[in-house]
């Protein structure tokens, strides 16, 4: 069979041949092939030597799910490589684990603020705010003045009378917010992380627990946002979703003015907050 056509075993040979023994334990000695031995590979994920052999050689079938996984921690394989070999052993990705992060990198921040006039904000499949901008702050919520338990937006939706004050359609906006929270957490694998906040809010907001019990899913890519601003007045808000690659956890939201005239009061109010 010739790599090609074994593009599975490939891909973890090639994997297995990248780790160093010493960093495991595993005596160096003189080998005749950089990388680990196949039978450490196999010590280390708890499984056969010879059924591990075989799945490099094409020949052992495709394990089960489990199985891969203890093969992918046993080879530190980063999560889109894990992806990748699910998706070479059984045609598509493993099943979604949802695993959420305290915080983002100094690069992502970095992509954040260089949008100046552009409000934006990260969030995670739990629609927790873990990032913002500084027009994030101007025109949307001031996020670093909530506590960070508060900065969650369907708890700010059903929780804070400023918040339900500003929207335009505050009916129309929440059922849209709980539609998609619903369809976003699901996808990520969210399951416990959902039904912990689910009953919170059920139990503090009978109008979440009502939109909640209709199941409607909505998808949230992209649409138009209408505020209240303090300054303002009435604005009319652009808004795209982005996933943030390699972190199946978090999406990028940004906002634009819909119109050149608000782009200028924008341009002036950010301006004078940020000096």
């Amino acid at each position: 069979m010739s790599d090609f056509e074994n593009i599975l075993g490939t891909f973890l040979r090639d994997r297995r041949m990248r780790l160093d023994p010493a960093t495991f334990g595993f005596q160096v000695g003189r080998r005749r092939t950089p990388g680990l031995r196949r039978e450490e590979v196999a010590q280390r994920a708890n499984i056969s030597p010879t059924w591990y052999t075989w799945l490099e050689q094409g020949r052992g079938g495709a394990p089960s799910a489990h199985v891969l996984d203890r093969i992918a921690t046993a080879l530190m394989l980063t999560e889109p490589e894990r992806d990748h070999l699910h998706i070479l052993a059984f045609g598509h990705p493993p099943e979604a684990r949802y695993r959420q992060f305290e915080s983002i990198t100094p690069r992502l921040q970095r992509v954040l603020d260089a949008m100046r006039f552009s409000p934006a904000i990260i969030r995670t499949a739990t629609w927790d705010v873990v990032a913002w901008n500084a027009a994030a702050t101007v025109i949307l919520t001031d996020y670093a003045r909530l506590p960070k338990d508060g900065r969650n937006i369907l708890r700010l939706m059903f929780s804070d009378e400023r918040i339900r004050a500003a929207q335009d359609d505050w009916q129309s906006v929440a059922r849209y917010v709980v539609g998609a929270f619903r369809a976003d957490a699901t996808r990520a694998g969210a399951g416990v992380e959902i039904q912990r906040l689910v009953d919170e809010l059920s139990a503090s907001s009978p109008e979440f627990k009502a939109l909640w019990d209709d199941n409607e899913i909505a998808g949230f890519q992209e649409g138009v946002k209408r505020l209240h601003h303090p300054v303002l007045g009435p604005i009319e808000l652009e808004f795209s979703t982005f996933a943030v690659e390699g972190r199946s956890d978090l999406n990028m939201m940004v906002y634009s003015p819909a119109n050149s005239e608000l782009t200028d009061h924008f341009r002036s109010l950010i301006s004078a907050a940020c000096r």
